[in-house]
């Protein structure tokens, strides 16, 4: 028997029913059947499922001499499941990458419950997500599934109408033994478009009651249910007032005809007993006396009150505005602080961490006379160290420390509202060395470019003071592609200092913080954000890479910033999600090898000298919307694969750390990270606080890359890896800063 049986009635989706198949049958756990019932479909759906039965055995047709409507056509297809559990979709559901892996390990976990419930979204055609029908909340048997054993023990069948998934809901709710959770979204919904009809009809609304009808009739069936009679006489009000009071689904003047026929139903199946808020049970008692004209007139106040409260916080916030304004024009006529620096992340939007948050800490450790602030949301002020003051964007104190402070350091743009005085040192980071093309260049890419503001860009630069770069090509992009008067500290990539920093203890505590095993190898799986993709779902199956690489690899996932959501993590745990880590450094010290496609990151890991995997299965699509500033192809840093199975064959060989790919690294290596030595911070605070401009005046000489001794992996396995060490920071005293 199939471990699932997913079953999928099929009427006119002929435009999304390929789409939902294929979503069933490339999931990562392959022990199912899909039962797709043509329920007379006018249309192709018939066709089409009998094209995907032709060419994968575990797809069973089910085509039907009429049109009964969903509820019979998943009847049909109950009779004939053969797997342990249950899941239905509709015909244009999508099962996301992962989700029957999931939820194969929560029914493991949790002992094969009946009823295992998960997370499923509504998206438009947008892809946004949108509220859920309001006819269709209150009862959702979509996003669950079912011991086959138990629906067959108890009885369990849909039935005819619109609103079918209400009673197979309430039975199943009312009549599980056993039942869990999974805290992940597994399918996603597609809402109707905006053309579509959205009122009901008086068969929708008639049908709405005598599903109420078929539900307390199942109750009154089985004694021992009674006292779950005021719990379910509860919902239903709730839900007929959540009906009646919607905008949506009841046609206008509708209202006054659902509402008695509400007033009869309360009536008939009336059992009291179950607790509610005084404010539910005001609403409980109109639906049950049927006072329609009172509920409007509840309604209408209550949109007034809405209306009426938009408009007071819109009042509310200009003014607070325009307060901020002239305290921020107060601030700027008193003198500036030269004991003051102001740091951001994304100016506010990041938490600590990037270049930004070295230089914090190379202030706070080599000019300790200058008190330091961060700007981040209140929700990331607990990653902030203890001597950090910090600051909320937006606030008063924002301004002030905006208005007063010498020293400003970001890596993106900073504040359009900064006005700089004359005395401020504003310190431009940058996020990384450049592959992809950024600033000016993306005028003549409109997919990446999307919609930015380049005459706002050339006004920012012009107040840049100084711009830290990493290597020659950065100084070469940033200064033809951010132009302005400000200079280049070409001194290294402060966030990497940490890397040569580390020692093993760091390396083994961060690995056992992430949850990686001991003895096994880390790949960090790092992709960069693609701008010619709407959505940004991996390129790769992680947890099938992960299982044909066997137990001795774990892949560590972090999805790009912009990628909105969450990897898929597996239940054995070989493949963890660490896209919410704070910081990236602490990433690439755990792992003993990263696999990357365009990201910057892959200079950052370089200067660990462990092996690096390029993944390029798009090259062409992404060099045509975003474009490289050289061909990664010709200069790779390490092994490169342009499919899955090419990736994992490099890995299951050996290659990925074989001598061709420690050649490819020593060369990328050495041209990108001339001055990651672990001092990169230190020069660049030297140089714009205490004025110091070469080693005679004591800046930082540079570490030749071969006298540096990262911290070696922490994979025990032979092969070709760096150096052992790991605390060892030479300064030899006669070597120059090359500029």
């Amino acid at each position: 028997m199939p471990r699932f049986s997913v079953i999928v009635p099929a009427f006119r989706v002929q435009a999304y029913l390929t789409e939902c198949l294929e979503s069933v049958l490339s999931q990562s756990c392959s022990d199912l059947e899909l039962i797709v019932v043509d329920d007379c479909s006018p249309d192709a759906c018939g066709d089409l499922v009998d094209e995907f039965a032709a060419r994968d055995p575990r797809v069973r047709p089910v085509h039907l001499p009429e049109h009964s409507g969903p509820g019979p056509a998943r009847n049909v297809a109950l009779a004939l499941a053969r797997g342990d559990h249950l899941l239905f979709l509709h015909g244009d559901d999508v099962l996301v990458p992962g989700a029957l892996r999931a939820v194969a390990g929560r029914l493991k976990e949790t002992g094969e419950p009946d009823l295992l419930v998960f997370g499923a979204t509504t998206a438009d055609w947008r892809g946004e997500p949108v509220a859920d029908d309001p006819g269709g909340t209150s009862w959702s048997g979509w996003n669950r599934t079912y011991r086959r054993e138990f629906v067959q023990r108890e009885g369990l069948m849909f039935p005819p109408g619109r609103h079918e998934g209400l009673p197979w809901a309430a039975a199943a709710l009312l009549t599980a033994g056993s039942a869990a959770t999974l805290d992940r979204v597994c399918v996603r919904r597609r809402a109707p478009l905006p053309s579509a009809p959205t009122e009901w009809t008086a068969e929708d609304v008639a049908d709405l009651f005598e599903q109420y009808d078929r539900v307390f009739a199942f109750v009154g069936t089985r004694p021992g249910l009674a006292d779950r009679r005021p719990w379910l006489y509860r919902r239903m009000v709730e839900h007929l007032a959540q009906v009646c009071g919607a905008p949506g689904p009841l046609p206008r003047g509708a209202r006054a005809a659902f509402l008695r026929r509400a007033r009869a139903h309360c009536r008939r199946h009336y059992a009291p007993g179950a607790p509610a808020p005084l404010r539910a049970r005001f609403r409980h008692a109109l639906v049950r006396h049927g006072a329609h004209r009172v509920l409007r007139a509840l309604l209408l106040a209550a949109a007034l009150r809405r209306r009426t409260a938009r408009r007071t916080i819109r009042l509310a916030r200009a003014l607070r505005s325009a307060a901020l304004r002239l305290h921020y024009r107060v601030q700027r006529c008193l003198p500036l602080r030269a004991d003051r620096a102001v740091f951001a992340a994304s100016w506010g939007h990041g938490g600590y961490g990037c270049h930004p948050a070295a230089l914090e800490e190379a202030f706070r450790t080599h000019a300790p006379h200058v008190r330091t602030a961060w700007v981040a949301r209140p929700e990331q002020h607990h990653t902030l160290p203890t001597a950090t003051r910090r600051l909320t964007p937006g606030t008063a104190a924002y301004w002030t420390a905006l208005a007063r402070s010498t020293y400003l350091v970001d890596n993106t743009g900073f504040d359009r509202r900064l006005v700089k005085r004359p005395g401020q040192v504003l310190i431009q980071t940058q996020h990384g060395t450049p592959l992809k093309h950024m600033g000016l260049d993306l005028q003549e890419r409109p997919a990446a470019a999307r919609g930015t503001d380049f005459a706002a860009l050339v006004r920012d630069c012009a107040r840049w003071d100084h711009v830290v770069s990493g290597n020659r090509l950065s100084t070469l992009t940033w200064e033809r592609v951010h132009p302005g008067g400000w200079t280049t500290l070409e001194y290294g990539s402060p966030r990497n200092d940490v890397l040569q920093r580390a020692s093993a203890a760091d390396v083994a505590r961060l690995r056992e913080c992430l949850g990686v095993p001991r003895g096994t190898v880390a790949i960090l799986y790092a992709p960069t954000y693609r701008d010619h993709r709407r959505t940004q779902q991996p390129v790769l199956d992680l947890d099938r890479v992960a299982r044909r690489l066997g137990p001795r690899f774990v892949i560590l996932a972090r999805a790009h910033h912009r990628h909105g959501g969450p990897l898929t993590e597996t239940a054995d745990g070989r493949v963890i999600d660490v896209t919410g880590h704070p910081r990236v450094e602490s990433l690439c010290l755990a792992a003993d090898a990263l696999v990357t496609d365009y990201s910057s990151i892959m200079f950052d890991y370089a200067g660990l000298d462990r092996p690096i995997v390029l993944h390029l299965p798009d090259r062409e699509a992404f060099e045509a919307a975003r474009g490289t500033y050289f061909d990664l192809r010709s200069f790779p840093p390490g092994a490169l694969a342009r499919t899955e199975d090419e990736l994992i064959d490099i890995f299951a060989t050996g290659h990925w750390r074989g001598s061709r790919s420690t050649q490819l690294r020593a060369a990328f290596r050495a041209r990108f990270c001339p001055y990651d030595d672990g001092y990169a911070a230190e020069r660049v605070v030297r140089r714009v606080v205490l004025g110091q401009r070469d080693e005679t005046q004591g800046l930082p000489a540079v570490v030749p890359p071969a006298q540096r001794r990262p911290v070696p992996s922490a994979a025990s396995a032979p092969g070709p890896g760096p150096l052992p060490g790991g605390t060892g920071r030479v300064r030899p005293p006669s070597l120059r800063v090359t500029r």
